[in-house]
């Protein structure tokens, strides 16, 4: 842990993590210097707050003050290439992470689950098996808790259950999962990764602090991937996968099976959940695979695993209007979450195109084409709206009729005008929200509000499904 009172400490970004850094490093009587290079009306209200507690604060800060600190705290959202985290590293201020102080300061052990799809529901399925064993445990990370925020409870806890992004992990120094679960490593955030390596590197740190008692639960492609790049894994592995059967825990029909030596055959069938889709058959699996190195009953887990309700914007039936399904899958940022959004909705019949898939938003860096065998498979049509559409347009035109739109409430009235019954209004972006939107959260509660707008959606047996606070 690295001692705080009276120490100078700047917190680069404002958000939430970095407002819940700044809250810690005063409560543990560091002497703080906040900075953001923006000045809104909602970070001026942040301030304000911030100063009532004694931080200092600096809003459309362009340079780091000539100020000796001892350490700087920086929120995922800063890449390295910031200036000002630059000039600091010249400096040789020692740097880390929001997500690494709340863990330094934090007393209990911790589940961390990182990847690029899958993350948010496994931490939630992980939680709530731990929660059903009466195991005292708080989701936080990445899923929208910062750690930092959580420390004063995990005096109280038996484990911080932990969504870890890779831009968390780019700052840790001395992190350490007493159980790492890995998803699956696609392409994503190639707008702050030169390469797909870089970006899987990143996502490997999590388990470089582990000692071989730990657990590394890994889905088996990402692991193959891990391994051409040199990665040593130090800990115990498990592995699943939907897609291969050599896998400790791997998929037959709807059926999840273990071949682990002392766990051996069907634990969870996925038809009796309501989760669907290979890829939830991978949440399911890492999730049944923490709980038994946990040592948590398989017939607890059974049941905790039935029950669980998927989380707004993922895959999100929100209406089915004059047979139109309406789905809200508002969180597939990638490509990859796309791919897996247009397997999962039903089609209507084989071979057909069925889909109706809006999509577009602000760039990652993606190459667009690459999913285009599939959208031939599953899309009648597409339309694209924010920032990147004419680059989607480009890319998907030779696959499915593309049609440009300038807001996401026109695509939906005109996807709804197109489709008949048996169709499927998709909202599977492909890209982040934040040129149109504050979040996805946003955009799908648009799409909601959109969908429920339409003629017929007041009709008795139709209602919207209300996001979680």
């Amino acid at each position: 842990m690295t001692p705080l009172e009276h120490k100078h400490v700047l917190v680069l970004g404002l958000g939430k993590s970095g407002l819940a850094a700044a809250e810690l490093l005063r409560r543990r009587g560091a002497k703080v210097l906040a900075l953001d290079s923006s000045d809104s009306p909602a970070l001026q209200r942040d301030a304000a707050h911030l100063k009532s507690i004694g931080v200092s604060v600096q809003l459309g800060a362009e340079e780091a003050p000539e100020v000796n600190f001892d350490l700087a705290v920086v929120s995922p959202g800063v890449p390295w290439s910031n200036p000002i985290l630059q000039e600091l590293n010249q400096r040789k201020v020692p740097i880390i992470g929001e997500f690494e102080l709340g863990y330094q300061h934090s007393l209990c052990l911790n589940v961390a689950i990182t990847g690029t799809n899958g993350k948010t529901t496994t931490t939630e399925l992980v939680e709530r098996l731990l929660g059903a064993r009466h195991i005292k445990t708080i989701a936080a990370g990445n899923i929208g808790l910062p750690v930092c925020a959580v420390v004063e409870q995990t005096k109280v806890l038996d484990f911080l259950t932990l969504e870890v992004s890779s831009f968390q992990l780019e700052t840790i120094q001395y992190f350490r999962p007493a159980v790492g679960v890995l998803m699956n490593i696609t392409p994503d955030h190639l707008d702050r990764y030169e390469r797909l390596a870089d970006y899987a590197l990143a996502k490997a740190r999590l388990f470089m602090n582990q000692q071989p008692f730990d657990w590394a639960i890994i889905q088996s492609e990402a692991l193959a991937q891990l391994r051409a790049l040199k990665v040593n894994i130090p800990s115990k592995t498990i592995t699943f996968s939907a897609s291969n059967r050599r896998a400790d825990i791997y998929l037959d029909r709807s059926l999840i099976i273990s071949r682990l030596e002392d766990w051996n055959g069907t634990l969870l069938d996925m038809s009796q959940t309501r989760l669907v889709g290979p890829h939830n058959a991978e949440n399911m699996m890492a999730a049944l695979a923490v709980g038994r190195v946990l040592r948590i009953p398989l017939e607890t887990m059974v049941e905790a695993l039935k029950s669980y309700q998927p989380a707004p914007h993922r895959c999100e039936l929100v209406a089915e209007i004059g047979g139109v399904k309406f789905i809200n899958d508002s969180k597939a940022t990638n490509l990859d979450a796309v791919h897996k959004a247009l397997l999962a909705v039903p089609s209507a019949q084989p071979s057909e195109p069925n889909v109706w898939l809006i999509a577009g938003g602000r760039d990652k860096g993606f190459e667009y084409h690459d999913i285009g065998p599939l959208l031939s498979q599953r899309v009648k049509g597409a339309y694209l709206i924010g920032e990147t559409r004419e680059k989607i347009r480009a890319a998907w035109s030779l696959f499915t009729p593309c049609t440009l739109k300038d807001s996401l409430i026109e695509a939906v009235k005109e996807a709804a005008a197109s489709a008949v019954s048996g169709d499927v209004v998709l909202l599977s972006p492909a890209c982040s929200s934040f040129d149109q939107f504050q979040n996805y959260q946003q955009r799908g509660d648009v799409f909601r509000q959109a969908v429920m707008e339409l003629p017929g959606a007041g009709k008795t047996g139709i209602a919207p499904v209300r996001a979680e606070d």
